[in-house]
């Protein structure tokens, strides 16, 4: 409840306090409900079976009087005279026994009320039987029949009669009790709910209150320790109504207050001590002045002779940039030669490689004619005689053919090993190739490189010109410093002045 805002609490408070009344009035009007709808549950059923009971008593009353003295008279006429109102008065029992019957209720009512029906048919026999015999003049046995059966018949009849009235009196009686018990009960809780409605009012009452002055007495007090230039307080908003926040933007002043004091304490601080170092600094700065218009007088006359070595640089620079030139020049002349024989090597080697193709064509032919003059030998020796002359020839065909594969086969080994040196000349002068072709790119290099130097040492010759020029400036530069710091001097003790003032100032806060 504390973070609801001060309306809502008034209004939960109100609308408690309204709502309680509601339920009062609501449990009031029940009751009255419930009271009224007992008491019409008395004046409808109960009484009007108490007035049917009643009037059927009287009813039956009567009529045990009108036979007892039709038996009794001596008149045989008189039976005969009461005829008509026997009838009306049985009519009336019936209507009165339908009646009831009708609004019975409960078992020991319904059987009281089924034992009231089996005495009125005794009744009712029992008195017709009386009423014949009257009229055929048997009056003996009439007036028998009256003591021994129709009296106690009647008096069992209106004695169930008066036990069922006596029960409906004791039921009204019974629920009489229980409405004013349940009126005595009513009142009760209402009293009580009233009471409990005064107390829960006054309770919300008190804890509103609570929740509004506290954290305003809280505010106030908090206020009167700031205005005081109390800043070490500490104020904790628990609450998220108005007043929490009340609290919350206290607190953040004060912070932002006491963080305001402590900035400007500490910068006054800080600004004394500045203020004495700034006067110390302007004195070392004075004497720093003198040293540097020395120092620049030296620094000019060295700058004419760095002048002069910058540009005895650049001619320097110049002439190595021509020999660079002629280096790449010579490396590329170079390189193009080791292309040439690079291209002459691997013409060497596809020679090769066709000398061997036909040596390898001479062996093959010298394979075969050793075949053929080994065939001729054959066929000569077939011959016998007459061919000897050609065995002989065949013989030495065959060894030239012999010595011709041998000699091929020594000239394939000679030129297999010279195409093998040829390819590791190749390879070598491949190499070389890559060599010189690093030269050049290299040679390159060093003639950009500098060219570069050449450049950056004209540059640099017109920037120590410059710099010539940027020191007599910066000679006046310093003489008007010198005015400078005496003006200096004269705002730092009156801002060291002005800073021990605003530190009295913020001295009264207590953070």
């Amino acid at each position: 409840m504390k973070n609801f805002s001060i309306s809502r609490k008034l209004a939960l408070g109100f609308g408690i306090i309204l709502f309680i009344v509601a339920v009062i009035a609501s449990v009031g009007a029940w009751r009255l409900s419930e009271s009224d709808k007992a008491t019409h549950d008395i004046l409808d059923i109960p009484l009007r079976k108490e007035r049917i009971v009643s009037d059927w008593y009287a009813t039956v009353s009567a009529g045990v009087r009108r036979t007892a003295a039709i038996a009794k008279s001596s008149d045989a006429s008189l039976a005969g005279f009461f005829e008509s109102d026997v009838k009306d008065a049985s009519k009336a029992s019936s209507g009165y026994q339908k009646a009831f019957e009708e609004l019975a209720s409960g078992d020991e009512e319904k059987k009281l009320f089924a034992d009231i029906g089996q005495s009125r048919n005794e009744f009712i026999r029992t008195r017709d039987k009386i009423t014949e015999l009257k009229k055929a003049g048997n009056e003996q046995e009439a007036f028998e029949l009256l003591e021994t059966k129709f009296k106690p018949a009647a008096k069992a009849y209106l004695d169930g009669m008066l036990a069922l009235q006596a029960m409906q009196r004791e039921d009204i009686t019974r629920r009489k009790e229980a409405i004013e018990q349940a009126n005595s009960n009513g009142a009760r809780f209402l009293l009580g709910l009233s009471a409990l409605s005064l107390c829960l009012g006054a309770f919300i009452a008190w804890q509103i209150s609570k929740l509004i002055t506290q954290p305003l007495r809280q505010a106030m007090h908090f206020a009167e320790q700031v205005a005081s230039g109390n800043l070490s307080g500490n104020i904790r908003a628990e609450a998220q109504d108005e007043t929490g926040v009340l609290l919350a933007t206290l607190s953040r002043m004060k912070d932002d207050l006491a963080r305001v004091v402590s900035t400007v304490r500490e910068n006054a601080d800080c600004v004394a001590t500045a203020s004495a170092e700034i006067a110390q600094g302007n004195l070392d700065l004075s004497q720093r002045t003198e040293s540097q218009a020395a120092a620049l007088e030296e620094t000019s006359a060295t700058m004419g002779e760095l002048n002069e070595m910058v540009r005895r640089n650049a001619a320097n620079a110049g002439e190595s940039r021509h020999l660079a030139e002629k280096a790449s020049q010579v490396a590329v002349k170079g390189g193009e030669v080791v292309e040439s024989v690079v291209d002459t090597m691997s013409e060497i080697n596809s020679s090769s490689q066709k000398i061997m193709d036909i040596i390898s064509v001479i062996d093959g032919i010298a394979f075969q004619t050793n075949i053929l003059a080994l065939n001729a030998a054959v066929e000569a020796a077939r011959a016998g005689e007459q061919g000897r002359g050609f065995a002989v020839v065949a013989s030495e065909v065959r060894t030239l053919a012999q010595r011709s594969a041998t000699a091929a086969k020594e000239i394939k080994e000679l030129i297999s090993d010279s195409v093998e040196k040829v390819e590791r000349g190749s390879t070598q002068v491949e190499h070389a190739k890559q060599t010189m072709t690093e030269i050049v790119s290299a040679i390159h290099q060093v003639s950009s490189i500098v060219s570069e130097i050449s450049a950056a040492s004209s540059e640099q010759s017109n920037s120590v010109a410059q710099v010539g020029i940027a020191i007599t400036e910066m000679d006046d530069v310093t003489q008007q410093n010198a005015a400078l710091v005496e003006q200096s001097a004269a705002a730092a003790e009156n801002l060291k002045r002005q800073s021990r003032e605003l530190v009295a100032t913020v001295s009264i806060f207590k953070i």
